[in-house]
């Protein structure tokens, strides 16, 4: 057809698979949003607050852990979480808590890979993991 350039099948399905690989993770977002967690496990270990939870909501992340909130925007990439830039009040905690808090944190730095599992959220860095059960009021 005259002002049409063909496009090899090759690159068309490379295009398509793009096209649709970029899908996967905005399903991700969509079944997040204005969503609450509460922390099952952070590194294998049950929060040492009642109220470690996490809040994804218009577009903007808040996770309770110990003492401090942590919160910024966030997405999902590639089934990765994007948290950040990322801000977090500083109040004295316990020894404890402070550890868990500085976990998520660095946790959450290192954009995560993350599952999806009923109620059930995993995240996964090379050096933290959390488990969430989803827990909206």
């Amino acid at each position: 057809m005259p002002g049409l350039i063909p496009i090899p099948r090759a690159m068309a399905a490379a295009l398509l698979m793009l096209a649709l690989a970029d899908c996967a993770p905005a399903s991700h977002g969509a079944r997040l949003s204005a969503t609450r967690w509460e922390f099952a496990l952070i590194d294998g270990q049950r929060p040492f607050s009642d109220a470690a939870d996490m809040r994804f909501d218009n577009g903007q992340i808040s996770v309770l852990v110990g003492c401090n909130r942590i919160s910024g925007p966030w997405r999902i990439f590639e089934s990765r979480l994007l948290a950040g830039p990322l801000v977090q009040t500083e109040l004295a905690c316990p020894a404890p808590a402070w550890d868990q808090e500085k976990a998520v944190s660095s946790l959450l730095a290192a954009a995560p890979r993350m599952r999806l599992e009923k109620e059930r959220l995993i995240l996964q860095s090379g050096g933290h993991s959390a488990e969430l059960v989803r827990a909206d009021e």
